[in-house]
């Protein structure tokens, strides 16, 4: 295809009406409403690695679009009135339609390709991490766009009807939306056919290689079917066009991982320790280790009164926010970049949150709220107070704050009326409750 050629079916196409709305819904949903991939480190802009997954979520909606476009294009020849004249020509119908498939294909692929860099470039700009693990995902969310829109093209030529794009949209669309959503009770293989991932929930994890690998079979399946259908003439043409998509989705059913926990795999180089002395993160959030260090070092020399103290800081690169399976010992302040932004607090206030609960964290998740969520708030904000010299709010705490201060004043001033002995005693035995989380810690610094 000659470049002329190429302009005049960009321009006469839909191929650049849908990659504009492709770009615009996506953007949209990500910047007009506040969801998850908005949110912590998982949101869109922070890595690479987010960037694409959450751009592989938006084919929830992305795709059916892109199917409907394809098939509104596949019934130009039909709504022209030159089927016969066309068929009548000597030149093959794959060259004809090869022209009009390139040329959305390619709209469509740089439409995700703006996509991934809109947010790519925000993540690198912002200290993320650079990998190519992010590479594999995003091919296949391309293929998933490319092929749904020819797929489109070869229905639309095989039924030239005018209800067939509106079909075809609302059908990828409920087919889709319910595939997506994690716990829909569909087994994880079939779950898996939909070119749309999960929602995201670790930075530290990446879609697995046989889940890629499945999701391509299929999808390239699904490609040619629709490359066979714009070119059949016949019934058995038409039918034996569905074997590619159908051996597709035979092998990547064979090829697919059975359970969610086989899907979204560890990325261990994402979580290789990188340490300035005893302060330590992951790879993946090493761009927030200076501003860790001076705060992390200055938390474990407070903490240093301590009879058992810890002698290092580490990040915690569990899933998050199921924060109560976190590991708990004596040796190591855990932090967690989802809720402690490092590079966005102040050194005070992030060494004031290192030391709450004498360098333990919280028993509860973020999520959570009632009275013992609130009494050990207000423990925290006193072991913090004994270390630090003053009572002070947490940072990142305001809705606990507001309710534990009060207590907190008058739980501190008949503290630190004590003995230094007792002082410390009371501290420490809050801290074994912490490390266990059996026990009341503000009782422990009352009693």
């Amino acid at each position: 295809m000659n470049r002329r050629i190429l302009g005049v079916e960009l321009r006469r196409s839909v191929a650049l009406w849908i990659s504009a709305i492709v770009v615009l819904v996506a953007l949209g949903m990500f910047y007009l409403f506040s969801a998850p991939w908005t949110k912590g480190t998982v949101a869109w802009t922070e890595q690479l690695t987010t960037t694409s997954h959450w751009v592989r979520f938006m084919l929830v909606f992305l795709w059916p679009l892109a199917i409907g476009a394809g098939a509104i294009q596949g019934l130009r020849d039909h709504r022209s009135g030159m089927t016969e004249l066309l068929g009548s020509t000597p030149r093959p119908a794959l060259h004809r339609v090869a022209q009009t498939g390139f040329a959305i294909g390619l709209a469509l692929t740089l439409a995700y390709a703006v996509l991934f860099a809109f947010g790519g470039v925000q993540a690198v700009a912002g200290g993320g991490y650079v990998s190519f693990s992010w590479l594999p995902a995003t091919l296949v969310g391309v293929l998933g766009l490319v092929a749904g829109a020819w797929f489109g093209m070869g229905v639309s030529r095989a039924i030239p009807s005018p209800l067939v794009p509106p079909l075809l949209f609302v059908v990828a669309l409920v087919v889709t939306i319910p595939l997506s959503i994690e716990g829909n009770g569909i087994p994880n293989q079939v779950a898996l056919l939909s070119p749309a991932l999960f929602s995201m929930k670790s930075v530290f994890t990446t879609v697995s290689t046989a889940a890629t690998a499945g999701q391509a079979l299929w999808l390239a399946g699904l490609a040619a079917t629709g490359i066979l259908l714009m070119v059949a003439t016949t019934l058995r043409t038409r039918l034996a066009a569905l074997v590619p998509v159908a051996l597709g989705v035979a092998l990547a059913l064979a090829v697919l991982p059975s359970t969610p926990a086989t899907t979204y795999v560890v990325d261990t180089a994402a979580m290789e320790q990188v340490c300035d002395g005893p302060v330590c993160v992951s790879r993946m959030q090493e761009a927030r280790l200076a501003s860790l260090t001076g705060p992390g070092t200055e938390a474990l020399r407070m903490l240093a009164k301590l009879p058992d103290p810890p002698t290092t800081v580490r990040e915690f690169t569990g899933e998050v926010p199921d924060l109560t399976g976190r590991p708990r010992t004596a040796d190591a302040v855990t932090v967690v970049f989802e809720t402690v932004r490092a590079n966005q607090l102040p050194a005070a206030d992030l060494t004031r949150l290192l030391v709450a609960g004498a360098g333990v964290p919280s028993c509860y998740s973020f999520n959570t709220a009632g009275e013992s969520v609130q009494r050990e708030h207000t423990a925290r904000l006193v072991t913090a107070a004994y270390f630090t010299g003053e009572l002070k709010p947490l940072a990142r705490s305001s809705y606990l704050n507001t309710g534990s201060m009060p207590e907190a004043e008058r739980t501190w001033n008949t503290f630190r009326a004590l003995p230094e002995p007792d002082q410390l005693a009371r501290v420490q035995a809050a801290r074994e409750i912490g490390v266990s989380c059996e026990g009341d810690q503000l009782e422990a610094l009352t009693r």
